[in-house]
């Protein structure tokens, strides 16, 4: 079995809005969807997944490391796709101003999207189940929480822990 590692990045803004990209309708991955910065960790990042979201957020809005601002890692998530992949996603949520510039990518357009509407969007079963988790728990605590992505009655669910030092 194969495992794929991923690091995204919910970016807010000032007044709490969200950086997203808009995939264009022609893509293979997530068509059409509005996703977080963020993509595959390489090899040469595979123990600094913070690093690969930081050339992430590069690369898809121009932006540089130093205009980030409390990025920290939030959420690690866990899902096993079709039996042949096990795929592990760092999610970092971090600040940024909207003064900023902004390039586009090849991979889509950037948008940012009012947190309160964001189930209200395009977004994969994922990121609905990080920003519902996200405004009833983790947004009061700097704590990071596990997840393991499973159908629940033929819905996509997450099933969250905290990710604790137990030797405390």
């Amino acid at each position: 079995m194969r495992l794929r590692q991923m690091a995204v990045v919910f970016l807010l803004s000032e007044d709490q809005d969200v950086l997203f990209l808009q995939k264009k309708s022609k893509d293979s991955f997530f068509a059409g969807f509005l996703v977080p910065i963020g993509g595959h960790i390489e090899g040469h990042e595979i123990n600094e997944p913070q690093e690969a979201c930081l050339r992430e957020i590069e690369e898809e809005t121009g932006l540089k490391r130093e205009l980030i601002e409390n990025l920290k890692l939030r959420y690690i998530v866990h899902r096993i796709k079709e039996d042949q992949e096990i795929r592990l996603q760092y999610i970092f949520f971090g600040n940024v101003s909207k003064i900023n510039t902004l390039i586009e990518s090849d991979e889509g357009s950037l948008a940012w999207v009012g947190y309160n509407d964001i189930l209200r969007k395009n977004v994969s079963a994922t990121t609905i189940e990080i920003v519902k988790h996200y405004k009833e728990i983790g947004k009061s605590t700097e704590n990071v929480y596990v997840g393991s992505m499973r159908s629940l009655k033929g819905n996509p669910t997450i099933t969250w822990g905290l990710l604790e030092d137990w030797e405390k």
